[in-house]
């Protein structure tokens, strides 16, 4: 079996953007006649650019290959140029292209991915939703903690048993910065409320995304253990392990991190310092190496289904596996790019036994999207640095 051809379909989501302004999804085909498809993850750049780049990691080390020497494909994209150490956009686009070869492999094999991989350990993946409260107006409102709420008891009542939230906005490119008083407080009344709504029936997640130096996430650390969150996430900025560590030894919340990581060199450090005990990688190959040391996986997801169903399947045969982030109930957007959309039931993922990744993008509606026209890339920072001033969170 050889690989003949690569399509690039870069997919404008339509308002209000529900994970990310744009989905990059590849299809590659075979000389046999199967076609697989995959899914980049890149924030780094704009689509114009990756697309050249998509084209020249395919030709370089997958056009005329065999889909399934996964690991000479990564090994040879890993270390071009003469690398040999991570990078965000090769693995990105080695991450999207691997995805493909394995719906090839699995639809060669007319089997499921998970079954592969080590083969089915969970019937179910429970799985939970970032909270996304509408005002009156029918617009996303994220300051108001009443609404966040009401947002979280409906979750709840359609089965979720996690949900998760970031009330510690902005997110900015001079972080990390001590946070103010006033967002301490804030973060702490969205707890409050949040864990009064829904009680004992679902954790909470109190997510961040690297906005605090280590004395301040402590500090709101402290406020924040009596709501008993799941996880605290990515406390301060990514690539400092032992700034993590820190914060890591100071609480007793858990500490997740990863989804800005890549390769599991960069995992092994967040282990090997105790920087965190869950891991929430965007489909890595570091599952196996989490549960030598008692760490849990909780894939991250903002993008779209394609990657969602790669996550999938490694969830489902991960001894280690805690949750899944789901995009509400994979309905809208998420469901209209796909033939079938993703199963989920009360709470929890179902995964597809269908051959491959076990999903089929709905053309029509791919092309219908594409391309994507505007400049903004997947998720932005503000670009001025934090002003104790403003208050208002953001969500990307």
């Amino acid at each position: 079996m050889k690989i003949t051809a690569l399509e690039t379909y870069i997919v404008a989501i339509p308002p209000p953007h529900v994970g990310g302004m744009y989905w990059i999804f590849v299809k590659l085909h075979t000389e046999c006649g199967i076609e697989g498809v995959g899914e980049i993850y890149s924030a780094t750049f704009h689509p114009k650019a990756m697309t050249p780049i998509i084209e020249d990691v395919f030709e370089r080390y997958l056009l005329g290959h065999d889909p399934h020497r996964i690991e000479r494909f990564y090994r040879e994209a890993y270390s071009s140029g003469f690398t040999q150490r991570p990078d965000l956009t090769m693995m990105g686009v080695v991450s999207g292209l691997e995805m493909t070869c394995w719906d090839i492999i699995g639809k060669a094999a007319n089997k499921p991915v998970y079954e592969l991989l080590g083969g089915h350990v969970h019937e179910r993946l429970r799985s939970y939703t970032y909270l996304y409260p509408k005002n009156a107006r029918g617009e996303y409102d994220y300051d108001d903690t009443d609404l966040a709420a009401e947002c979280a008891v409906r979750n709840v009542e359609l089965g979720f048993t996690a949900v998760k939230f970031d009330p510690a906005g902005p997110y900015t490119a001079y972080s990390g910065h001590q946070i103010s008083l006033e967002v301490m407080d804030r973060c702490e009344l969205f707890c409050r409320k949040v864990r009064e709504a829904v009680g004992s029936k679902a954790d909470i997640l109190f997510g961040t995304h690297g906005q605090m130096v280590p004395s301040s996430a402590i500090r709101l650390a402290k406020r924040l253990e009596k709501y008993d969150p799941l996880w605290f996430e990515e406390p301060v900025p990514p690539g400092q392990e032992d700034a993590m560590a820190q914060v890591a030894a100071k609480t007793s919340i858990p500490i997740s991190a990863g989804e800005r990581l890549t390769t599991k060199y960069e995992f092994a450090r967040l282990l090997e310092t105790r920087a965190a005990s869950i891991l929430q990688f965007n489909v890595g190959r570091v599952a196996s190496m989490a549960e030598v040391r008692y760490a849990q996986i909780a894939p991250h997801l903002y993008n779209g289904p394609v990657g969602a169903a790669a996550s999938i399947q490694v969830a489902a045969c991960s001894p280690n596996f805690l949750i899944q982030e789901s995009i509400g109930t994979w309905d809208g957007f998420h469901a209209d790019v796909l033939k079938t959309k993703i199963q989920w039931e009360d709470g929890y993922i179902i995964p597809s036994n269908e051959p491959g990744l076990g999903i089929e993008l709905n053309m029509d509606v791919v092309r219908a999207h594409t391309p994507y026209t505007g400049e903004r890339l997947h998720l932005q920072m503000t670009p001025k640095p934090f002003d104790a001033k403003d208050l208002a969170p953001a969500k990307g």
